[in-house]
């Protein structure tokens, strides 16, 4: 009896857990889509192909940036 309490009340504590962490409401938010989203927009606001190519280069030259951080 003591043995079915104890299971039933470890797994109802971790169903709880469980339950409140899936209703998060920030667990469906991903900043770096926000900031794809942003980079996507300024992008599209080039007006010309040199702007877009310019764009490009320097969204190419941060991703440098960043591989050459995570490699050191």
């Amino acid at each position: 009896m003591i043995d079915t309490l104890a299971l039933a009340l470890g797994h109802g504590l971790m169903a709880i857990a469980l339950l409140r962490l899936v209703s998060r409401p920030a667990l469906d938010v991903d900043p770096l889509l926000g900031q794809m989203k942003a980079e996507t927009s300024s992008n599209r606001k080039a007006a010309t192909a040199s702007g877009r190519d310019a764009a490009r280069r320097a969204s190419e030259s941060r991703k440098g940036d960043i591989d050459v951080q995570g490699a050191e």
